[in-house]
């Protein structure tokens, strides 16, 4: 799980890499169109925050009067996830089944 944990912090590394290459539209050339870019989050942006909680609360990036606020986002996030996961799980289910 290491390995899939250090997956998840170098892409989002590289995700704040890229973000931060691309220059504000006040200092692009005139006539250059922003590049689009899908400003939405995902599910697994969500799973992201949450195991990047996980690894900093293990590292001890957090004192102790913080963990309480922390914890509780985290559980909402993780909550969400589940609860995301079981909306999608019967969806899944229904586009299996044989058409009649």
């Amino acid at each position: 799980m290491a390995d899939s944990n250090e997956e998840i912090m170098d892409a989002t590394a590289e995700m704040i890499d890229t973000a931060a290459a691309v220059p504000p539209v006040a200092d692009m050339p005139e006539g250059t169109e922003a590049p689009a870019t899908d400003p939405g989050l995902n599910l697994n942006d969500i799973q992201g925050c949450v195991t990047i909680i996980d690894l900093v609360t293990k590292r001890g990036a957090f004192e102790g009067p913080e963990l309480a606020d922390v914890g509780a986002v985290r559980n909402r996030l993780d909550a969400f996830l589940k609860a995301a996961a079981a909306a999608q799980a019967p969806a899944e289910g229904a586009e299996e089944a044989p058409a009649e």
